[in-house]
């Protein structure tokens, strides 16, 4: 009598295959497939005339995604939209499309086939497989950096409003946000406190598409917009200076480096709150784990467990006061100066 597998076996073949479903997903949101469905259902030809892509190819792509529910099949091989591919449409306000596309962009796949490179050496992946780190790369690729500022803005909208009730934003008169690309935090912070003001500080080129998304959320007479370099000065004057997502981004060296700008920015009395991930314990947590990896391989950086910031923050003259979770990989801590003794 045959027995079946074991349980932890099956999961471990899904583990080792979960590849397939990522690139699919990718395909058919570089087809823009989600798009074409919203007005209604449509049949593998009429798909395929729109991308200019192989029909019976195509059928056998969407009925896979179809199968894990991200479309739905109806009869005559006509495909329509499920609750979850709604989320792949490109004007959707919680888009996962820039998502799919960036973390499935060829640059992310030669970068992950370099894992062992980095688990050898500790090195970052990408830089490794491209010649230069990620942001160069985007640099050089700005369609790439398009899609990466998409891809941002749908998680500042996931995670808004979890981090908004983390933490009293409206005790603060201005709230200079470090790094905050084109300016979806601050505006969703500012939006819900009418009274606080805002500095946005990026780099020139990421500050430049800044204006459509405060204008759009009706801030942007609160909003001081201000290009720069935040490994060499960031603006001073703030009550509160903000850094979402930012430092997991770089190494150690680099982390301390923008810390001590923000040092020294900050007045006695200013407050420093970071929006990261803080790691949990031996064999739980894997968002945050798997997070950590990815942030190695690709950007360079890592999340950092709750001791590793702290390590961090007393290297820069700082202290950490609270640490309050807001959701998954999201953490609000708060930061001030170390007072002289």
């Amino acid at each position: 009598m045959s027995q079946e597998p074991p349980h932890e076996f099956r999961e471990l073949l899904a583990v080792v295959r979960g590849y397939e479903r990522s690139r699919a997903l990718t395909v058919a949101a570089e087809l823009g497939i989600a798009d074409l469905l919203r007005d209604g259902p449509q049949d593998a030809d009429e798909l395929a005339a729109a991308t200019g892509t192989h029909a019976p190819t195509l059928y056998r792509l969407l009925r896979a995604l179809a199968s894990i529910g991200i479309f739905a099949e109806g009869a005559d091989r006509r495909f329509a939209l499920s609750p979850m591919g709604n989320y792949l449409c490109r004007d959707h306000p919680l888009s996962v499309d820039p998502a799919a596309r960036m973390f499935g962009a060829d640059y992310e796949w030669r970068a992950w086939g370099e894992l062992a490179h980095s688990v050898r050496t500790g090195e970052n992946a990408a830089a490794y497989a491209l010649g230069c780190d990620v942001w160069e790369y985007r640099r050089r690729h700005p369609e790439h950096g398009e899609v990466f500022d998409a891809a941002m803005r749908t998680f500042s909208r996931d995670a808004g409003p979890t981090v908004l009730a983390a933490h009293d934003f409206a005790r603060y008169g201005v709230i200079a946000d470090i790094g905050g690309g084109t300016g979806a935090v601050l505006a969703a912070v500012l939006a819900a406190h009418p009274s606080v003001h805002g500095i946005l500080f990026d780099q020139p080129h990421v500050v430049a598409g800044a204006d459509p998304v405060l204008r759009a959320a009706a801030v942007a007479d609160r909003v001081r917009v201000v290009p720069g370099d935040f490994f060499a000065e960031v603006p001073a004057g703030a009550d509160a200076y903000l850094l979402a997502r930012v430092l997991h981004d770089w190494a150690d060296e680099d982390a301390l480096r923008i810390l001590r700008s923000v040092r020294a920015a900050m007045a006695p009395e200013a407050r420093l709150l970071l929006v990261e991930a803080v790691v949990g314990p031996p064999n739980e947590d894997p968002a945050a784990k798997f997070l950590d990896l990815m942030m190695l391989v690709s950007a360079g950086g890592k999340e950092r467990t709750e001791n590793e910031w702290r390590m961090l923050f007393v290297a820069a003259d700082l202290e950490l006061t609270a640490a309050t979770h807001a959701t998954v990989n999201r953490h609000v801590l708060e930061v001030v100066p170390v007072r002289p003794r």
